[in-house]
């Protein structure tokens, strides 16, 4: 009860009310707050030793069960398979899905929600991605801060920051145990760690997996039988090597006697090789694989991460395969498998390389420092005598595209080299793109980078690579096909032309 100019009013239960829901400051209720529609957010590693609809479920029952109490409701589902959470989300097919849903003014969600918080963000990713979300109004819902990030909680950002690191953290251990234990089986069991088998060995099953657990779902164990056929020609390039021949002269050799490669005979395990024919990698490859001694060796080669671009370390790493240290590679204690070759050849051929190799360094150093070249159109032209890629490489201040003839692989009536000057074919290729007709404006304002792009740097080259870019150089004619798909850019585009 107020009292004004002796009358008597009753006061209001809050003076402001009238005023703060004017301005928009007066507190939401708890049905206004809690009441949103949430998009989904979950992840999957691997296929092979996951369940992608188990894990799905589990993570969607949390985040549903997290949300659903405060009135939330899950109205789309966003959930990454085979995604290794050290990938960046842009990277992610349905993590940059939603983000891209972001901008979208038809999204019907206004939250995201996350079944696990270590599943999701990885290192500094969360410190990536909540900005990007909190900038279009959409809260983030994470189930180990118990409610709604708030990016001005220092006590969010801290055990967000330490949810990162804990997920870092779980993956390396994850990964130091598996390689323990993997090697600990090669050392004292000499046990095969599955993979393609080298060419001369097949996998066969070899009696009951040791596991208790495997063994009861009838899973057997895995190990190396001889292919006697493909073992004759292991041989054969191991006594060929002794004898002085060298990688190439081997390869020819067997070309010339019409024996399979390995990608042709067994196919199956190489569906992304063409198997038409041998290669000195694949003679290297082969002579320096210790398991033809019957030992079992592991962890030659190792998975290492290398940033895709040093300047932008948000972009994330790319996986590569680089030869591992000597002290990382294993070797059973006793023979594991039939062996192809004595452990004295073996030894031989690596001390004859060895000798080789050293030879060579000391004539590289004579005459100074090697030079790493970057080829524009590596891996994009193909020889349109034989369908092969074309092979780059440098002589004098000039770089070329290659095809030589490889024996019994390659048609009569390809000649001994076949070669086309980069200059030559980047000089076609941008006169193409310069003459697009205006029907073509989308992918010729996508490309207008590259048209005006004076020198042949790295640039360009992943922009040709991204855009599908592919040429086949025909030397009887000289001419260039060059067939451009430009992804999400309308149909291929196609051009003839002549150097």
């Amino acid at each position: 009860m107020l009292e004004f100019g002796g009358d008597v009013v009753d006061a209001p239960a809050d003076p402001w009310a009238e005023l703060d829901a004017l301005w928009g400051s007066a507190p939401a209720s708890a049905a206004e707050t809690n009441a949103q529609s949430f998009a989904f957010y979950g992840r999957c590693s691997t296929e092979d030793q996951q369940d992608p609809a188990t894990s799905r479920s589990w993570q969607l029952r949390n985040a549903c069960r997290f949300v659903e109490p405060l009135g939330g409701q899950v109205v789309e589902e966003y959930f990454d398979i085979g995604q290794s959470r050290s990938v960046p989300w842009h990277r992610r097919p349905e993590a940059g899905r939603l983000l891209d849903g972001l901008r979208a003014t038809t999204r019907r969600w206004t939250a995201v929600v996350v079944g696990e918080g270590t599943r999701c963000w990885f290192g500094n990713q969360f410190s990536l991605t909540a900005p990007r979300m909190a900038a279009y109004n959409v809260q983030l819902w994470v189930p180990e801060l118990g409610g709604c990030y708030q990016p001005r909680n220092p006590s969010h950002t801290m055990l967000m920051s330490l949810l990162g690191g804990i997920s870092e953290s779980e993956r390396q251990h994850v990964q130091a145990r598996v390689r323990a234990s993997m090697d600990a089986q090669v050392i004292s069991e000499g046990r095969h760690e599955g993979g393609r088998a080298p060419y001369g060995y097949v996998v066969v099953d070899g009696g009951p997996h040791p596991h208790p657990r495997k063994a009861a779902d009838g899973l057997q164990l895995r190990i190396l039988h001889i292919d006697d056929e493909a073992a004759d020609i292991v041989r054969r390039i191991f006594a060929d090597y002794l004898r002085g021949l060298g990688d190439h002269a081997i390869a020819t050799g067997l070309d010339h006697d019409h024996i399979p490669c390995p990608s042709a005979r067994h196919p199956e395990q190489n569906p992304h090789r063409r198997g038409d024919g041998w290669l000195a990698s694949t003679i290297r490859s082969i002579l320096e694989n210790p398991r033809y001694t019957g030992y079992a060796v592991f962890g030659r080669w190792t998975k290492t991460e290398v940033l895709l671009d040093p300047d932008d370390v948000s972009a994330g790493h790319a996986v590569r395969f680089r030869r591992a240290p000597p002290d990382r590679v294993v070797r059973s204690r006793m023979p594991a498998h039939a062996p192809i070759i004595t452990v004295q050849q073996f030894t031989q051929v690596q001390l004859l390389r060895r000798a080789k190799t050293l030879t060579g360094r000391s004539k590289a150093d004579r005459h100074g420092r090697r030079t790493r070249h970057t080829y524009l159109f590596q891996g994009l032209i193909r020889c349109a005598a034989c369908d092969r890629k074309m092979v780059s490489s440098t002589t004098g201040p000039h770089r070329y595209y290659r095809c030589i003839r490889r024996g019994s692989t390659n048609p009569p009536t390809h000649p001994y080299s076949i070669s086309v000057r980069e200059d030559h074919v980047h000089r076609a290729v941008k006169t193409w793109l310069e003459d697009l007709d205006a029907s073509e404006a989308a992918v010729k304002s996508t490309l207008a980078p590259l048209v005006e792009t004076p020198s042949l740097s790295d640039e360009p080259a992943r922009t040709y690579r991204a855009l599908q870019l592919l040429i086949a150089y025909d030397h009887r004619t000289a001419t260039l096909t060059m067939t451009l798909q430009p992804p999400g850019l309308g149909p291929r585009l196609h051009n003839r032309m002549r150097l």
